[in-house]
């Protein structure tokens, strides 16, 4: 079930009246319950199957929590912060990259002169198990460091792991922050549950005008890359770079208007990360849930700048690395992830105390989504050759003529968001608009609703582009 969809549209006004009903008549306990049975309906719509691997992850995480705690001895920590990490990393490994490394020795192997004959699975990558298992990883990893206590409540701990407007793609909660909030009492607040529609509304409007509009042009220049040298690769380049901030940004901003509707905070996932004026500053702006968590969890760990700048620089390139394998089992996204972490390093190095135009650091964001982008090695370095021939003559895919109006409109609405984004500063979208008079809000709310009933793109597959990792 996604977002998009009048499955959810459906599901979520039967399960929030229902919600709110217990909330006001039941215990904690009950709603709990609620939204643990909700938020298995809503993922096992994909595929029921899948439901297992969460409440495994679940049920071990949450035991092996209290182990950890109640341990008395360092080995004996250790010992269930391992079994936590192995399972965990096992599900992820299992399923998305099995195939990726045994390839990988495959090819490996073959330089020798030797042919092994691998064999591959038919694995079904489960909805949102990158994000799923991160989060209850921390949980064990905070109790182990001492930052946390485990809750000894079940019903608290498999809520905190299904709640489903995050389940998929975050943001990714950590427990000291997020699990709190499953043990308090909700009361039904108006002004808050406005403000989480105007979120979700605006999430919406990136989704389905912009993101999905800009998807399908940026879709025919990489699908045929050999047919459109120079000029219009670069632009399917920046195509993409809108398509995936709208596509992502947008499902974070209904996530969290969900959230609010439901008397929950989640974190702020993306600050206008294409403003930015240095790469240091976009990775504090872009995907802030895992950009945290790779630093927590990851970069911290291995040192991060506290054993000189060689070991600094290291850390930083493991980190990226790492973090490019975490979003898909292909050597395109290692190489996303190497380009981000040179550019770190190189900026550190060079560091004049002066910050970069933001639109040269978003032009390079834009090359660098390139690889990403790509569905393969020889893809990426196919499309790489096209944008050097600057010399040939610029011509794009016919789709682009035959809708003219709506690229037009996509285009406008493309300009009118990023005014938009940037008078709204630090704030979000609900917070920018309640400093507007009622009628300026009115006209705000039927502007975009019309947005999205004239322009919206409905003819796509409804999924974000983060549901594959």
């Amino acid at each position: 079930m996604v977002f998009n969809s009048v499955a959810f549209l459906v599901f979520f006004i039967l399960f929030f009246y229902t919600y709110w009903w217990v909330c006001r008549k039941g215990t904690v306990k009950a709603r709990n319950i609620v939204l643990i049975v909700a938020s298995y309906i809503f993922y096992g719509w994909w595929d029921w199957r899948f439901l297992s691997l969460i409440i495994i992850s679940s049920l071990a995480d949450f035991l092996l929590g209290q182990y950890i705690f109640r341990a008395h001895s360092g080995s004996s920590r250790k010992t269930g912060l391992i079994l936590s990490l192995i399972l965990n990393l096992g599900l992820l490994g299992f399923f998305k990259y099995f195939n990726f490394f045994t390839e990988g020795f495959g090819e490996f192997i073959h330089l020798f002169g030797l042919d092994l004959n691998t064999r591959t699975l038919d694995i079904i990558l489960p909805v949102g198990i990158s994000f799923y298992t991160f989060q209850t990883m921390s949980y064990t990893i905070d109790i182990y460091r001492g930052k946390l206590e485990p809750t000894r409540d079940p019903w608290q701990f498999f809520a905190f792991v299904s709640f489903f407007p995050q389940l998929v793609a975050g943001p990714i909660e950590r427990a000291t922050r997020f699990l709190p909030q499953f043990e308090e009492r909700k009361e039904f607040n108006y002004s808050r549950t406005i403000s989480g529609f105007r979120l979700i509304l605006w999430g919406f409007f990136k989704k389905v005008v912009i993101a999905d509009n800009l998807g399908l042009l940026a879709d025919a220049l990489f699908a045929h890359p050999s047919d459109y040298p120079g000029l219009p690769m670069f632009l399917g380049a920046i195509l993409f770079a809108f398509q995936i901030y709208g596509d992502f940004s947008g499902y974070s901003d209904i996530a969290i208007g969900l959230g609010k509707t439901l008397g929950f905070d989640l974190m702020t996932n993306f600050r206008k990360p294409y403003f930015s004026r240095s790469f240091g500053e976009f990775w504090h702006r872009w995907h802030i849930s895992l950009s945290t968590w790779f630093r927590d969890y990851v970069y911290i760990p291995l040192g991060g700048s506290r054993k000189g700048s060689l070991r600094t620089d290291l850390n930083l390139m493991i980190t990226f690395l790492v973090s490019g394998l975490w979003h898909g089992a292909n050597i395109t996204f290692v190489v996303w992830g190497f380009l981000h972490g040179s550019a770190l390093i190189l900026e550190k190095r060079f560091n004049t105390g002066r910050a970069a135009p933001a639109l040269i650091i978003f032009l390079l964001c834009c090359l660098f989504w390139i690889p990403f982008r790509a569905e393969s090695f020889s893809h990426f370095t196919l499309i790489v050759q096209q944008l050097f021939h600057l010399d040939a003559p610029f011509h794009l895919p016919a789709l682009f003529e035959t809708n003219l109006p709506r690229l037009c409109g996509t285009a406008v609405m493309l300009v009118l968001w990023l005014i938009i984004e940037k008078r709204m500063g630090e704030h979000n979208f609900s917070t920018y608009m309640s400093s507007f008079s009622k009628p300026k809000r009115l006209i705000a709310y039927y502007g975009l609703l019309l947005a999205i009933l004239v322009l919206g793109n409905f003819d796509v597959k409804p999924y974000f582009i983060y549901f594959q990792f």
